[in-house]
């Protein structure tokens, strides 16, 4: 196999960048950026730790994350299976990225940034939901914001209710346990996960 293995080699294999994809990157969040962020329920989160890459889904109703001022986002951490593999590696190295995704738009946007994780009394009451609260928060400071290329969210056709896939086809969260552990009682897990979603959802 031919392998690229410079980065000299990489731009005369792809050329030059175009003024658009310069031009779109901004150190801040500018109106228009704030309200495609605002918008977004969904997102993935990317932390680098000790042990390697990690890259959560977060989801929120209403907008994933809140946005404070032009640099800085909070993100609610709700309830999840208590791995805290993100958290665990911000609390070792800031370094983030975040991807959110806006149902019905082929436009994503993309933050580099620092984190923190906050556990301010102030800022978890301020999230309350059904009466819950967050058990800490992810506060990030923005290096750089920009959107991406829509090309693709168009050829996945990832909105295109046609193309969606039917969850009968898939495997259960059972029986993907069941693969890894062959003794995990699958039947059971699948049988109580909606009733169990339901009451730990925040």
């Amino acid at each position: 196999m031919r392998l690229i293995t410079s980065v000299e080699e990489l731009n005369e294999r792809y050329g030059g960048v175009t003024e658009a994809s310069v031009a779109k990157v901004t150190k801040t969040l500018t109106p228009l950026y704030r309200q495609m962020i605002e918008t977004s329920p969904f997102m993935a989160l990317a932390t680098v730790g000790p042990e390697g890459l990690d890259c959560s889904p977060r989801g929120d109703i209403g907008g994933v994350v809140r946005v404070i001022d032009e640099k800085t986002l909070h993100l609610p951490d709700w309830r999840g299976n208590n791995r805290v593999d993100s958290l665990a590696n911000i609390v070792r190295d800031p370094r983030i990225a975040l991807m959110f995704l806006i149902p019905g738009s082929n436009t994503t946007m993309r933050i580099n940034a620092r984190a923190v994780v906050a556990i301010d009394d102030e800022v978890l009451l301020s999230f309350e939901m059904d009466g819950k609260h967050p058990r800490s928060v992810v506060v990030i400071t923005i290096d750089e914001v920009y959107f991406q290329c829509a090309r693709a969210v168009m050829r996945a056709e990832l909105w295109n209710a046609d193309r969606f896939v039917d969850p009968s086809s898939l495997p259960t969260p059972g029986l993907l346990l069941k693969a890894a552990k062959e003794d995990f009682d699958q039947e059971t897990y699948d049988r109580e996960w909606q009733q169990r979603a339901a009451k730990t959802m925040w």
